[in-house]
Formats: structure tokens, sequence, C-alpha cells
């Protein structure tokens, strides 16, 4: 067994415990300590050897790390790795299966983990309705990488207001993410984009601490785990195929490759430019699943009005219709969604992208008769004109 060792930090006396794990290792985590124990244990002359710190501080680095930083101690766990040059089959072929025709952009994420832990990077979500995908296992294979700088989080951990357990961490990942609150989707996006973060743990005063933290989402919900927008960049979404066949061992390949897979890491030129804040280019995230997901996240009463436009032009032999937004409430009211005209507006004009007419013009009004039955009338207004091409492009598959 190592020496205990213990530090002082401020005016209190903490103790490096190391803590066995199943897997036959030991993580390290710091524990508070009396002085009366310690000199019990010890002696009263061992007082005066215990390494003195002013405070604590959380400074990412795997290449160049240091416990002491101007004489703080360094809460980021260093990595256990002792990197050696070498192949690693087994990492190339679950790198190929989750990020597929992608995998430059991938390696030069996991790059940007390994050497600019502080580099703003998109939010990963890894989806697929099928089982035995290797999510899993992807996510387990961040864990040997990383170690202790990465946590694992549930739904209800995430909307906690606690988050001493992972407010310092590089990775955080949430596995079967169902995340139906707005607030919920709109404190992932804050945090994925922000340098500081308020840390609050049970029975403390909440403080302010530099945040780092990259987010890693599953899920088996590929149409609705999250609430986003059409207009959403911080998204990297992949629809992750089931693995053909199951290696029982695969595990212990990925472990025994992680020091030559860092060190390829070091080594490796990236593929890709710093384009934007989160590195990568909205462009090059874009993928069929993160647009299939904004197509499925469309309002209720967006996919209702298209519908009931969409309907109206098959009924009239209609290529284009005009519209204003009093029409459409009109229109809506008799389907019974519950809507109003500033909803309406904002559809229109920053979720459709469309114009008004400067000025009222006559125009040809789109009405549902008593009967049930719909109709053009002449009306005057400052309408909307919508091409059914542009409904079948977003809503026609619906």
């Amino acid at each position: 067994m190592k020496d205990a060792i213990y530090i002082r930090v401020g005016t209190s006396y903490y103790k490096l415990v190391q803590v066995p794990t199943i897997a036959g290792q030991f993580n390290e985590i710091i524990v508070l300590w009396t002085l009366e124990t310690i000199r019990n244990d010890h002696g009263r002359s061992f007082i005066g050897s215990i390494k003195r710190f002013d405070g604590f501080t959380c400074l990412p680095s795997h290449v160049d790390f240091k416990r002491d930083c101007h004489g703080f101690y360094n809460t980021y766990a260093p990595l256990p790795h002792k990197l050696k040059e070498g192949d690693f089959p087994s990492t190339s072929q679950l790198l190929e299966h989750i990020f597929g025709e992608q995998l430059n952009l991938g390696m030069d994420y996991l790059q940007l983990l390994y050497l600019k832990p502080i580099q703003i990077l998109p939010i990963l979500c890894l989806v697929s309705k099928e089982r035995s995908t290797g999510k899993t296992t992807f996510l387990k294979w961040l864990k040997m990488v990383f170690d202790n700088n990465l946590t694992y989080l549930t739904n209800d951990s995430f909307s906690s207001q606690f988050n001493a357990d992972w407010a310092n961490k590089l990775l955080i990942c949430i596995d079967e993410v169902l995340f139906n609150k707005e607030e919920l989707t709109e404190r992932i996006k804050y945090l994925s984009t922000t340098n500081f973060n308020k840390l609050e743990a049970k029975g403390k005063d909440k403080r302010e601490v530099e945040f780092f933290g990259k987010f890693i989402l599953c899920s088996n919900n590929e149409d609705n785990f999250i609430k986003i927008d059409t207009n959403e960049t911080r998204f990297w979404v992949l629809k992750i195929p089931s693995l053909k066949k199951e290696e029982t061992r695969f595990l212990e390949y990925l472990e025994a490759e992680v020091p030559a897979f860092l060190y390829h890491l070091q080594h490796r030129k990236l593929k890709s430019l710093q384009s934007t804040r989160m590195w990568f280019s909205p462009s090059q995230i874009r993928t069929q699943a993160l647009e299939n997901l904004m197509q499925n996240n469309r309002n209720r009463v967006e996919k209702e009005l298209a519908s009931v436009i969409l309907s109206a032009m098959e009924t009239l032999d209609l290529e284009e219709v005009q519209i204003c937004p009093l029409d459409a409430l009109h229109l809506l009211n008799r389907t019974r969604i519950k809507t109003d005209l500033t909803q309406l507006r904002h559809i229109f004009k920053k979720d459709w992208k469309l114009r008004n007419q400067d000025n009222s013009m006559m125009y040809s009004k789109l009405m549902i008769w008593q009967e049930g039955g719909m109709g053009l009338t002449d009306a005057k207004g400052r309408y909307y004109s919508i091409k059914r091409d542009f409904l079948m492009e977003h809503f026609g598959e619906e």
C-alpha cells in the first residue's frame, strides 16, 4: 500500500485516498481529514512536512499536466496512460462504426478533446432506434481514455440544481436522453458555449467556476429526444447503425490500445481548421439525423398550419396561396389548435423566412366554409405568399 499523502488547502487538511474499483484499478479522491487524526497517526513532527496550497483550482491538461498551479491545488485528474507508438485496429473499427463518413471530423473531435481540452465543441448526439449499436461501448471507451475526467449523468441528475459532481468534468455523458422540457434544452445549449458556470453543492453557497465541459448525449429516441429549432447549430447528431457481430472481449482490446491511440492523436495533423467558436462549421456537422430531428421538433401549430394549407392546395389545385396571419388564425381555430397572432407571425417571418407585402393589396383569401369545404374569397391585406414546393420540402413527408 502506498504511503499516505496529505495536503493542506487554505486552512483545511485533506487526505488523498486511493479507492479500489471493480476493474482492479484505483481512483484518487480528496477526503477532508482532521489535524488531530493526522497527528495521532503520524506524530506532531509530521504536520510540518505536509504540502500547503492556497486553494483549489481546476485547469485541464493531458499533455503538460501540473498539480501545483501557482500555489493552488489542481483538482483535474491526470491521465494514467503511458503513451507508446503502435497500432489500434479495434479502436479504428469502433470509430469508423460511430462516425461513418465523418470519421475525419470524429478524429479531429477526439484530438481536440485530448490536446485542447478547453476548446468549445459541439454537443455530440448518438441516436438509434435499434439495439446493440455500440453507443454504450463508445462511452465506456471514452471513460477508459479520459478516466476520472468523464462522468455519467441521468436525465434527473442533469435537471437537478446540484452539479458539484460534474461541473469540473471534461466530458458529461447522458445516456437514454429524453429532454421533454424546453428549459433543459436551453440549459444544455447555454452550457455548451459558456466559459463559466455556477457550482452548487448541497449545504453550500453557489460559486462561479470556469466551465470547459463537453456533452455527449445518447438516445434510442431518434425523432424527439430533445427540443431544438430549425436554426440550431450546436448539435452534431449521428445515427448509429446496429452491429453486425458482437465481440465479447472488444472492450479489453480497446483498453489495451489506448496508449497507442493517444500517441497517434498527439502526432496526427488536424484535418479541419477552426471556423467557429465550436471549431466546426454548421455545414460540417449538419447530418440527415439532425435534419430528421429538427423536422420532427417543429411545433404542433406549425405542422398543423402547413397541413391545412397543403390540403387546401390539393383541393383547389393551387401551386401558391396568399395568406395573412389573421387568416391562418381563423383556419387553425377551425381545427381546435390553440395559437395567437404573435406566434403565427413568428412562424411566417422567423421559421419560414417569408416576407409579406409592403402595402395592403388585393389577394385571394383562403377560407373554410361552415360545412367544412374550402374556397377562396377576395380580400385586402399585407399577405405572405407560400409555394407548394416549400411546404412539400419541409412538411411533405409528415
